[in-house]
Order: structure tokens, then C-alpha cells, then sequence
């Protein structure tokens, strides 16, 4: 009877440690598949139990209908709520840009007035002038013999005049005397009148001569900076002959073309943001005129900026010529600049990040979390804003859609996936298979 009980004692053992070994081997099947936890043990325990109805032959104890024999399950991807995003209905002002060179609209020639040899030239390309500034001289050997001349012509004329009032004074009193005729008279007085014409004409010819000799002395006809020489001391100069080109820095002007389509949105006056290359911080700006028609050949029309060039000034000594010499303005013409305008929006516009936004296959596309699923969705996109990071979605997505806000690599139509708060992601990712990874 001993003996009979320590067998049955035996039998109860292994019994046991046969149904532990199983009972582990469950949990370690259960950890390699997924996330271990209690109810994963509890259906390892229950897998090993006996085979379910839904076990395929060949297949291990607990395998899943549709699966296939030792295939791992589908992995649930979670997303953190930062990764999602709604659309949002909001205006999308839009951005127009034109570029072109800066020119200096206040640019004067300074001109010889008459023949001569130049004599003497002050200034230098890039220096700097005041309005009225004497710049250089002109020998004008001949204007000042010529005005010797006719400063004669005007003594010779006003003698003239004298000898005719003369004679026509005599006249009248033989006329009154009647030893001459009337017509002696008239003619006496006529040559009078003529002798006053000639010397009037005299004296203006002396004038202008003399103003002629005046032009020998250069002045700067603007404030501004010598942009180029034209000619060198000792040179001859013609008449009307350009000596100098002078330029105002203070104001610049940048001319873009704008398409037809859109000057109409334009009025002068608008504020306008402009870049210019070599200087990090924009210039603020006003659009100054509007061509009324469109270039020959296009379709576009002619639209003027215009901006403050400010000046930077050095810590000289005191005196105006210092002061003057140690400054400078930021910005030169001819420099190339780009010039943008933000044309106000008024109609709220479904917007989505640009960050949600991927191409595949030359087509533009979001992913969205619907039923529990991702999906995948074409969509045809319109405005952009790069600055704000943001582009209007025309066709594809409705307003309460989640979508995920940033770009992730292998997702796949159909993929499980949930929202889940950042302390349980933060949890769940030490044991879960890890979410696609970020670009």
C-alpha cells in the first residue's frame, strides 16, 4: 500500500513539472511575438492547453486564423499626439516676388559749355559732392577774346547811337524851320531807332559771351558721388561735351516686370519687403509706379520700387568735409535685389502644414489615421507659404480629418495604428516594436 502511494506521488510530480515546462514555454512564445503581458500569458497557458478550433494542421498550438505557422503579428504603430495634425481653415496671403538691378534715378552729366582745354579736374571716381561744389576749369582762350570783341561791337554801336541822336535832333530844328522836308525827318528819326536796335544786340551778344566765359569754372550740378570721369586734365573739350557723371545714392529704384494677371492686385504706395545681395536684414520699400501698359511681346508690365539707402557714418574728427568723406550709403546701383510683395487674402482656405505633405510618383500625398488604419491620400495642393509653413489643400482631405504631421518612412496602407498619450508611448516602446522611424 506504501508502495502504491509513492508511485501515485511520482506520477502527480511529473504531471506537474510537464505541465509547468508548457506553461513556460507559452510565455517565452507569447514575449518573442509581442509586448509581454499578463494576457499574453494567460493565452500561451491556454494555447497549451489543447489545440483551438481555429488551428491549422501543421501548425504550432495557439497560432491565430489567417496567419500563417510561426509568422510574428502585425505590428501596432502609435503615434504621439504631437504627430498629428487637423486641417485648419485660415486666409493664405500671397507672396509676390520680382527681381532686377538697383538703379539711381537722380544721375546728372556734367557738360562743357564751351570749347577749350581743361585745365584742372578736383575729384576722383567715387568721391563725393556737394551741390555747387567747384569740380574743375576749362581754358576758354577763345570765349575770352570773343568777349573782348564784342565788348568793342558795344562801343561801336553805342557811338553810332550818339551820332544818330545827333543828327536827328539837327533835323528837327531845320524841319521846324521848314529848310527840310518831312520826310528828311522820318528819315533822321528811323536811323535813330536803328542805331538803338544794333546797339541792344551788341550788348547781348557781350552778355552771352561773357556767360560763356563764366561755364570755364565746372560746378557739381547735384549732391552726390562721381560715378565716372569722362575726360583727364589737359584734354580738349567740345561743346556740350560730357565731363562728369554724378550720382545721388540717397534714393534707389528696383524695376521688375509683374504678369497681367496679377498688377492688378498692385496699387502705388503698397509696402514692399526688398533683399538685396550682400546684405543679410531686408530694406523696407514702396511700390512708386505702374507702367500703364504691357511690354511689347509679353505679358507683363513694368512695376517701379523705390527705397531709402541708408547711410553709415564713421566717428571722425569734426568738420563737414570729415564728416562727409567718412560716409557712405549701404547699398550701390546696379546691385541686384528681390523685391517681395504680400498680396492680402480675405477667403479662409483649408491649410494643412507643409511638413504633412510627401511626393510619391510625382504626386503629392498625406497619411491619415481613419478607423484605426493608416490610409494614404492624394491630394492637389494650391497656395504656399514658406514662411509660415503652411500650404492650401484644394482636393483630398475634409477639415476633421488626423493627419500625421510630419513625414515617417515604411508606413503602409491598412497599418494598425492608434493615438496614445506621451507617458504610455514612453512605456510601450521598451517592449513594442519601435514605430517608423522619422526622416
Amino acid at each position: 500500500g506504501v508502495m502504491k502511494k509513492r508511485q501515485r506521488v511520482a506520477v502527480v510530480a511529473a504531471v506537474a513539472v510537464l505541465l509547468c515546462g508548457g506553461v513556460a514555454l507559452a510565455v517565452w512564445r507569447g514575449a518573442a511575438d509581442g509586448p509581454w503581458t499578463a494576457g499574453n500569458a494567460s493565452a500561451a497557458a491556454a494555447d497549451h492547453s489543447g489545440s483551438k478550433p481555429g488551428d491549422k494542421p501543421g501548425g504550432m498550438p495557439g497560432d491565430k486564423p489567417g496567419r500563417k505557422p510561426g509568422e510574428r503579428p502585425e505590428a501596432l504603430l502609435e503615434f504621439l499626439p504631437r504627430e498629428l495634425v487637423q486641417p485648419a481653415r485660415a486666409p493664405m496671403p500671397e507672396r509676390l516676388e520680382f527681381s532686377g538691378p538697383l538703379v539711381a534715378p537722380a544721375t546728372a552729366v556734367l557738360r562743357a559749355k564751351g570749347a577749350g582745354t581743361l585745365l584742372a579736374l578736383q575729384v576722383a571716381e567715387g568721391d563725393r559732392v556737394l551741390a555747387g561744389q567747384v569740380v574743375g576749369r576749362i581754358d576758354l582762350a577763345d570765349q575770352a577774346s570773343r568777349a573782348v570783341e564784342r565788348d568793342a561791337g558795344v562801343e561801336v554801336a553805342r557811338t553810332a547811337l550818339a551820332q544818330a541822336e545827333r543828327m536827328h535832333a539837327s533835323n528837327a530844328g531845320l524841319a521846324a524851320q521848314q529848310f527840310i522836308s518831312a520826310v528828311a525827318l522820318d528819315n533822321s528819326r528811323a536811323a535813330v531807332e536803328t542805331a538803338r536796335a544794333q546797339l541792344a544786340a551788341a550788348q547781348a551778344s557781350l552778355q552771352t559771351t561773357r556767360l560763356g566765359l563764366r561755364d570755364a569754372t565746372l560746378s557739381a550740378p547735384i549732391a552726390g558721388i562721381v560715378a565716372r570721369r569722362h575726360v583727364l586734365p589737359g584734354e580738349k573739350v567740345a561743346p556740350e561735351q560730357a565731363v562728369l557723371t554724378l550720382v545721388d545714392l540717397s534714393m534707389l529704384e528696383l524695376a521688375g516686370n509683374v504678369g497681367t494677371h496679377l498688377v492688378s492686385r498692385l496699387l502705388p504706395g503698397m509696402p514692399v519687403q526688398v533683399s538685396v545681395e550682400g546684405s543679410e536684414q531686408p530694406v523696407a520699400g514702396r511700390i512708386a509706379r505702374i507702367a500703364p501698359a504691357a511690354e511689347a511681346g509679353t505679358r507683363s508690365i513694368a512695376v517701379t520700387i523705390s527705397l531709402a539707402n541708408p547711410r553709415r557714418c564713421a566717428a571722425v574728427a569734426a568738420g563737414a568735409a570729415e564728416r562727409l568723406a567718412a560716409c557712405s550709403e549701404s547699398f550701390r546701383a546696379g546691385q541686384y535685389a528681390l523685391a517681395s510683395v504680400l498680396l492680402p487674402d480675405t477667403q479662409p482656405r483649408l491649410t494643412v502644414p507643409l511638413t504633412a505633405i510627401a511626393l510619391s510618383g510625382g504626386q503629392d500625398h498625406v497619411w491619415l489615421i481613419a478607423d484605426g488604419a493608416l490610409a494614404r491620400r492624394p491630394v492637389t495642393l494650391g497656395r504656399r507659404d514658406e514662411a509660415g509653413g503652411r500650404v492650401e489643400v484644394l482636393e483630398g482631405v475634409q477639415d476633421r480629418a488626423t493627419l500625421l504631421a510630419v513625414r515617417f518612412d515604411n508606413l503602409r496602407e491598412g497599418a494598425k495604428a492608434q493615438v496614445v498619450a506621451a507617458r504610455a508611448a514612453a512605456v510601450a516602446s521598451g517592449s513594442a516594436p519601435a514605430p517608423a522611424a522619422l526622416r
